[in-house]
């Protein structure tokens, strides 16, 4: 304690005020002399109590702080008394919090993190696997031309869909960092369903699919209309894949005062009771799940619609199709 300098100084000012009482009191009587020696002496000894209290809790704040940065914050300093010491406890405690909160959420961007690469290096181990060895095939020269033909035409289609997965890992990735900007401007839906089946036309029609659309062409919602076109692609393109040929396929649509409501339906396979739950998980692959699905559309058209404020939810029933239920709410003022 005094080793401080502002201690050391306020205690030397303390003495000589004490010192010139003393003095004065000397030239009064010996009662007033004794009564300011006493007073004195009491009031240094109050002073000295209290300024070792306070160092005293200086003190186990900065082993608090020290805890602090060693990684421990679980510590609790808050008291319900008044006082400057009392108000600083409480700042410690909430910058503690905080940065207990960020730990927090940097540890899990960080598993979030290892956990994609885990899954990207698993996604694409099996194209490689299968490159490498088509690769080894064409190098031999008595391979067959239709032979040759067919690796290369597998080859291509492998970096094709290597070509996706990695644009789409690259898309979920932005949108779980929050670096894509949504915007929000008036979508007409009768707009957006046509943007939405245009690509498919050709899948539903290989498969001799019916598609039936059903809505009032005012129906509208505000949001992005690229972003929203490409979640409701992927949508349709796994009710496309799961619905026999000659099946049939429903977009329905419609608005009232609280949301606007987008309904794709299929009369598919169905999605088994136990999947249900998972089914927007990014790499999960379902019971009914085709050999080339890698389990990425479904969580990007989910990722794309929440970020919009909106609703993605499924219904479903084995051997009676799967219906997907889209909302958008309005703001309400």
């Amino acid at each position: 304690m005094l080793r401080n300098r502002e201690v050391r100084i306020y205690l030397l000012s303390l003495f000589v005020i004490i010192g010139l009482a003393v003095s004065v009191a000397l030239y009064i009587s010996i009662e007033a002399t004794l009564l300011v020696a006493v007073l004195s002496i009491v009031f240094v000894a109050v002073t000295y109590r209290f300024t070792v209290w306070r160092y005293r809790e200086i003190d186990r704040l900065s082993s608090y702080l020290q805890e602090i940065s060693n990684g421990n914050y679980k510590l609790d300093v808050r008291d319900n008394l008044e006082g400057e010491l009392s108000l600083l406890k409480s700042q410690i405690y909430k910058v503690t919090k905080m940065l207990s909160e960020q730990g927090t959420h940097l540890e899990e961007d960080k598993q979030k993190l290892t956990d994609a690469i885990s899954d990207i290096s698993h996604q694409l181990k099996t194209p490689l696997t299968s490159m490498t060895v088509m690769a080894d095939l064409l190098s031999d020269p008595r391979l067959s031309d239709d032979k040759r033909q067919e690796f290369t035409h597998n080859v291509q289609v492998q970096l094709e869909r290597m070509e996706w997965l990695v644009s789409s890992l690259l898309k979920l990735s932005k949108i779980d960092a929050g670096t894509i900007q949504f915007k929000r401007e008036p979508v007409s839906i009768p707009t957006l369903v046509q943007a939405v089946t245009e690509p498919m036309l050709v899948p539903i029609d290989i498969k001799m699919q019916r598609l039936q659309i059903t809505g009032e062409r005012d129906v509208a919602f505000e949001g992005d209309m690229k972003w929203t076109t490409e979640a409701l692609i992927n949508i349709l393109k796994n009710c496309v894949e799961h619905t026999p040929e000659q099946g049939e396929l429903f977009i329905d649509f419609s608005e009232n005062t609280l949301y606007t409501e987008i309904i794709i339906r299929d009369t598919g396979s169905g999605i088994a009771k136990q999947d249900v739950p998972y089914i927007f998980q990014r790499f999960y692959k379902g019971m009914n799940a085709s050999d080339d699905s890698v389990g990425i559309g479904l969580a990007m058209a989910h990722s794309i619609i929440t970020s919009q404020q909106g609703e993605l939810t499924v219904r479903s029933e084995r051997g009676a199709g799967t219906a997907f239920q889209i909302r958008f709410y309005k703001a309400i003022v």
